[in-house]
């Protein structure tokens, strides 16, 4: 079953004190008008499980979504959406940057961008903030059926290109999306469960570790 597919609403928070306590989770952001909300709907089979909105700005709180592995989806409120109360841009730039510098259990960030308009100034923001994180990136580049077949070749390879900078420091990929034609669905949904796979390998192997210094240390005390 793909990874998306049936993920059910789970809570909604709009301060980091009232964060769930969850295993792994991977977060979708992007720019206000971006398509973020049109791909998780794609990706998740619901029509309406992210608000859909022509008005930029409608996702405004941090909204949390079980997935089939049992791990956990997060919408995050778009930025770049100047036209609220300067308190209330406030508060999203607060919860949004508190969550994605401080959230442990967040394990890989989906970045949206309009593929007619890539690595905007404030995608590339979003890009250096990040980035001290050292958490793998994929970015998806929507509403790829708005670009002919040539102009998509151009605009990914021409992304590529421009990532290097940040794929120094950090795990960052690229893929077209389009939610109306269902393009890309399976590339994300395989780079999310990898994502998911190697936590899952990594708490292994700190288990054993921490399982293997017991021994010892249990042993040295038996001496």
């Amino acid at each position: 079953m793909p990874l998306f597919k049936n993920a059910k609403f789970y809570t909604t928070v709009n301060h980091l004190k009232d964060l769930p306590d969850t295993p792994a989770e991977i977060a979708f952001v992007g720019r206000s008008n971006a398509g973020k909300s049109s791909a998780i709907n794609t990706l998740t089979a619901h029509t309406r499980l992210a608000y859909v909105s022509k008005t930029p700005g409608r996702t405004q709180h941090i909204n949390f979504f079980s997935l089939s592995n049992g791990h956990y989806m997060v919408d995050l409120p778009g930025y770049g959406y100047a036209q609220v109360p300067e308190a209330v841009r406030t508060h999203w730039v607060q919860l949004l940057g508190g969550y994605l510098q401080t959230r442990a259990q967040l394990i890989g960030l989906v970045l949206v961008m309009d593929a007619r308009h890539p690595l905007k100034e404030l995608d590339k923001q979003m890009l250096e903030f990040f980035a001290s994180t050292g958490k793998p990136v994929h970015i998806l580049l929507s509403k790829a059926d708005k670009l002919s077949k040539n102009e998509q070749i151009k605009t990914l390879a021409a992304v590529r290109r421009a990532l290097q900078p940040f794929a120094e420091r950090q795990a960052v990929g690229v893929q077209l999306f389009s939610s109306l034609k269902k393009q890309g669905m399976e590339e994300v949904d395989a780079v999310v469960a990898a994502w998911f796979a190697q936590w899952e390998a990594d708490g292994k192997r700190a288990g054993s570790r921490q399982r293997r210094r017991g021994y010892l240390k249990n042993e040295i005390a038996g001496n």
